[in-house]
């Protein structure tokens, strides 16, 4: 009856939370907030400026200003408009979806000094003269859209009026300036030609004693209401520079989103396949888990009202590869302990006990690279970091608590005593519990493999990596992005192929020569790059011609030379200082040696990443720098479940006398552990490679530098950290004698400073 009623739950469970899923999933997807890369829109970064030589630039000036500029895009309808302060001068502004860019662009730039003149350029009337409030679009007598303005003085207005009306036409008119800037020419020299500041210049023929004001000229219903609301928001307390942009175009954006998502269905099916091909029951239960650990993620992040993006999509990918490896940790050691002779019942048990540190110090580390990641990244980076946190803290409650609870009820029920085959095991595979095997001595398909025989093979083999990469990076450089090297980028679609002369051709025409490169799967996107940064009137005249030319919005980014530098100097903290962390992390919970052997490894991968980024001439850019922060964190990952089964291993020795036995040591833990890394990398990799061939080509090379930093992980995992290791501690071995491991366990627990081998 027991063993019945653990089923029946068992089902219960896996039906209710399925259920959970498929009834509620699709209205918290559609609840989450979009990024600018998955529905258009642009980003602008402002540094606040004093107007004048005393103001001070402090949080309360800069919290007026993102007031009036919340009032500004009010405006526009725009549904969910992000303004944030940034630092001690900085703005930034965030508008997803808005149709009309370019007009919403020059709303929040527009200071709205709204001044009256006449046509010598006299002020006669300045924006403190209107009433607070009293602007509003409304229709004309004949039904043409007007503005209407409340004055606080109608007897002030008067006398103007009068004294206007008084002059010889053509001067008898009334200049209506929005912005008028100090160098801007004159009415008078400037009449004949469109200008955005340039209001209008009604005639004045008589007195007008009235405090309501009309103007009229040949606006739109829209343009009214953008200038009323413009005229109630007022001047800004500060002149804003903009200092960073970036701009997508909703048919990007649409695109992006649908081939991202594409991508994500073929990546994480192919991890699910794996999982229940390679591990059976368990992989099925995985399959469940891995469902209900997506849809918390979402759950979590539409609860924080985050905003997801293209890199967000991809970390959400990854977190599957991710959650995945706590459930191979944990398989591989229930299926080490059926081999050894114990029954299922007695494996469970043991093998969920001791995957549990390997998990914990694997996420931990991982975690501080995310968390130096969101500290240090731009926006689109902080959501994929932040999605990257909630990853790592769900998969304990799915992978680690969820996982053994399914799997705990049919190992528990009885039904599963014997049928190892339901683990992927075969019956050869087992040795009888009489035979006392111990976990040391289980045989492993890499037997034949000597790791620590062969270390001084595998670093020269790596110097050898190492010397070839310094000379690329010293003849062909980086290829460095915007992010880093400022300036201006360009990038254009089309329905149809395009020519690399065509796209040149058209550009050169418009005054914006360059080289274009083509790239997307149909070859239909070009991109350029510019060393000058454009200006807001550049960006969109050039948007108007590549709209009427191709058919849709380009994507235009500029960063200042200023954002350049702050973003280069920002990636090599969040790199050391998620080096540091580690360092500091892994020495506590093992030892020092590990701890220089795992960052020794983690350089290794990141400069293998950006030699072979310069090698094949690939743009590093800001998320360039994420995906190697998540290869740091990923590859400790690997790294630190190879450590904490040599830590295991030692364990079961009470001294270590010899380099031999240290030899044997590694050798063994690595052979015990390689099934792991293979299967999670290639779990992982599925993902990877799923994002390469199907994912948008804006995070093309985020991708690729996750799969050769996936590679290259592996690589150091296996061949460089561990060998390492051996190296350092021998010299231990050879300066102090042999080492009691009883002895080092005893001192630790009573709180030496000797650290736990």
């Amino acid at each position: 009856m027991k063993a019945r009623g653990r089923i029946i739950a068992f089902f219960l469970l896996v039906i209710a939370l399925l259920g959970m899923v498929g009834t509620t999933s699709l209205p918290i997807a559609n609840n989450i907030k979009l990024g600018l890369d998955l529905q258009g829109g642009f980003e602008v970064l402002y540094e606040a400026e004093a107007l004048n030589e005393g103001q001070e630039i402090n949080e309360d000036v800069l919290s007026d200003t993102t007031d009036a500029l919340m009032s500004r895009i009010n405006v526009l309808g725009v549904s969910e408009p992000s303004i944030q302060i940034e630092g001690n001068n900085r703005i930034r502004v965030q508008l997803a979806g808005v149709e009309d860019q370019a007009t919403a662009r020059e709303l929040l730039s527009t200071e709205a000094n709204l001044t009256f003149r006449d046509a010598n350029d006299n002020i006669m009337l300045a924006g403190n003269d209107l009433k607070q409030g009293g602007a509003n679009g409304s229709f004309g007598e004949t039904g043409q859209p007007i503005v209407t303005l409340e004055l606080n003085d109608a007897g002030k207005f008067a006398e103007v009026t009068q004294q206007i009306a008084s002059m010889p036409a053509p001067d008898n008119v009334l200049v209506i300036w929005l912005d008028f800037e100090e160098g801007v020419d004159s009415y008078k020299e400037e009449r004949m030609k469109p200008d955005p500041k340039f209001v209008s210049a009604p005639s004045v023929r008589n007195r007008i004693n009235s405090q309501t004001v009309e103007i009229s000229g040949s606006f739109t219903v829209e343009e009214t209401q953008q200038l009323a609301g413009i005229l109630n928001a007022g001047a800004l307390p500060v002149k804003l520079e903009e200092i960073y942009s970036t701009s997508v175009g909703a048919q990007f954006g649409e695109q992006a989103l649908d081939q991202t998502v594409r991508a994500a269905f073929i990546g994480v099916g192919l991890i699910l396949l794996f999982m229940v091909i390679y591990y059976r029951l368990p992989g099925v239960i995985a399959l469940v888990t891995l469902t209900v650990y997506t849809y918390l993620i979402l759950l979590v992040f539409e609860m924080i009202g985050g905003v997801l993006t293209l890199p967000g999509i991809a970390a959400i990918m990854l977190g599957v590869g991710m959650a995945v490896d706590a459930n191979i940790i944990t398989y591989e050691r229930i299926r080490e302990e059926i081999k050894i002779g114990k029954s299922v019942k007695d494996a469970f048990k043991a093998g969920a006990a001791s995957s549990f540190s390997a998990i914990l110090d694997a996420n931990v580390t991982t975690m501080i690279a995310a968390i130096v990641l969101f500290i240090f990244g731009t926006s689109s980076v902080q959501g994929f970091a932040t999605l990257l946190i909630i990853s790592i803290l769900v998969s304990f409650l799915t992978a680690v608590w969820g996982s053994r609870l399914l799997l705990g009820l049919w190992v528990n029920s009885g039904l599963l005593d014997g049928k190892t085959g339901l683990f992927g095991i075969r019956k050869k595979d087992i040795y009888p519990e009489e035979d006392g095997l111990e976990l040391t001595d289980l045989p492993t398909r890499f037997d034949r493999l000597n790791f620590a025989g062969h270390r001084n093979k595998f670093f020269i083999a790596s110097a050898v990596l190492i010397i070839a990469g310094m000379a690329v990076i010293g003849i062909f450089r980086l290829n460095l992005g915007i992010d880093f090297a400022s300036g201006t980028r360009v990038e254009i679609t089309s329905e149809n192929a395009l020519s690399q002369q065509e796209v040149e051709q058209f550009l050169e025409e418009q005054g914006y020569a360059a080289d274009v490169v083509i790239s997307g799967d149909a070859g239909n996107i070009a991109v350029s790059r510019y060393a000058e940064e454009f200006s807001q009137e550049e960006v969109n005249a050039l948007k108007q011609e590549v709209m009427e030319a191709y058919g849709a919005e380009p994507n235009v980014s500029t960063v200042s030379s200023k954002v350049g530098r702050e973003l280069a100097q920002n990636a090599i903290y969040a790199l050391l200082l998620a080096s540091i962390g580690i360092i500091i992390y892994v020495a506590f919970r093992f030892e020092w040696r590990m701890g220089v052997a795992s960052i020794v490894g983690l350089v290794h991968d990141a400069f293998i990443i950006v030699a072979i980024f310069s090698l094949l001439r690939l743009e590093v850019d800001i998320t360039f720098i994420a995906a190697v922060l998540t290869i740091v964190g990923y590859s400790i990952n690997d790294t630190i479940v190879t450590f904490d089964r040599i830590r295991e291993n030692l364990r079961r020795m009470k001294k270590v006398e010899d380099v031999g036995q240290l030899e044997s040591i590694v050798n063994t833990s690595l052979r015990q552990t390689l099934t792991r890394s293979v299967n999670t990398v290639l779990t992982v990799i599925f993902v990877v490679v799923a994002l390469i061939f199907f994912g948008a080509p804006s995070i093309t090379n985020f991708s690729i530098a996750l799969l050769i930093g996936l590679l290259a992980g592996t690589y150091s995992s296996v061949f460089i950290a561990a060998q390492l290791w051996l190296v350092l501690k021998k010299r231990q071995l050879n300066k102090k004698g042999p080492i009691d491991i009883e002895k080092i366990e005893e001192q630790t627990k009573w709180g030496s400073d000797e650290p736990v081998v």
